[in-house]
């Protein structure tokens, strides 16, 4: 499958992976299909991360990562998964409260946020299980461990 991932750098922080990583990590995340497929990936700041959570989940505070799915017509012969929005800082300073590696923290929220995009939710209690699950899954593959022991 044909995946296209634009990455947008609006942050200032100096921690954030290499671009060709956020790739591999979302890549591997993103379930086959035989369409072109596209995602968004903005890296913000806390301003903007607070911003945008306030307006879309009107929510005042800061958090990790958004995942704005795409709702197009179906006459539209492209798959547009949807835009990640993920926030450096909370993301730094998350991993080192969990204890975590950076590029463990990363793959997470970036593998959480392209799930959120084709479909998975955490709402219910069985859909965050299957959601976990394949979290777990996909990490263990990228050589990571599982982000839910602590």
């Amino acid at each position: 499958m044909p995946l296209q991932i634009d990455i947008s750098q609006a942050s200032e922080c100096e921690d954030i992976p290499s671009d060709e990583n956020i790739r591999h990590w979302v890549s591997a995340a993103i379930e086959a299909s035989d369409k072109a497929c596209e995602i968004s990936i903005r890296i913000v700041d806390r301003e903007e991360i607070s911003q945008l959570n306030a307006s879309y989940r009107h929510k005042s505070t800061e958090t990790n990562v958004l995942s704005f799915p795409a709702e197009l017509p179906t006459e539209v012969d492209l798959i547009l998964l949807g835009d990640i929005v993920i926030c450096a800082p909370v993301v730094s300073t998350q991993a080192q409260e969990q204890k975590k590696t950076l590029p463990a923290h990363w793959a997470h929220m970036l593998i959480h946020a392209a799930l959120h995009l084709q479909g998975y939710d955490h709402i219910e209690e069985q859909d965050a299980n299957i959601m976990e699950n394949r979290e777990i899954e996909l990490l263990k593959q990228l050589g990571f461990p599982n982000p839910y022991l602590h």
